[in-house]
């Protein structure tokens, strides 16, 4: 479209125009996304990488600061731990999250500060046993 709205004409009437013309050229059939539903982003605030957030969520794709990541597998470690069939798997899991947590400690990555220190194993496992049984240990 390289012409310009004639003068004196209305601006609405010169878009109308501009449509039909383009629908009896067929300019509109078989167009990318026709027929189906508008995603639905409600959120109206423009973000410059939509298009990246937008990509990496079709393709399953999450990245975050070193801290929050370790702080999120940390957090998923301790449920593991809890939900593990046997004392010696809870142990494991809980010591390898540990390994990583005094690593990040005294190896701060850029980010925030991680806000994690490393689980008691003995707690972990004292509490992992007192879920199996429903009872509680009495305490040292």
């Amino acid at each position: 479209m390289t012409e310009r709205k004639p003068p004196g004409v209305p601006f609405e009437s010169w878009v109308d125009k501009q449509i039909r013309d383009a629908q009896a050229r067929g300019e509109f059939e078989r167009l990318p996304g026709a027929g189906e539903p508008l995603p639905a982003e409600v959120d109206s605030t423009y973000d410059e990488l939509w298009w990246v957030k937008r990509k990496m969520a079709r393709e399953g794709l999450a990245v975050l600061p070193p801290a929050l990541a370790l702080r999120k597998e940390a957090e998923d470690a301790l449920a593991a731990a809890y939900a593990a069939p046997s004392e010696r798997i809870a142990r494991k899991i809980v010591e390898d999250v540990n390994v990583k947590i005094r690593d990040m400690m005294f190896k701060p990555p850029p980010g925030p500060p991680l806000g994690k220190k490393p689980y008691d194993v003995e707690e972990v496992v004292r509490e992992w046993r007192r879920l199996r049984t429903g009872v509680r240990e009495p305490e040292a």
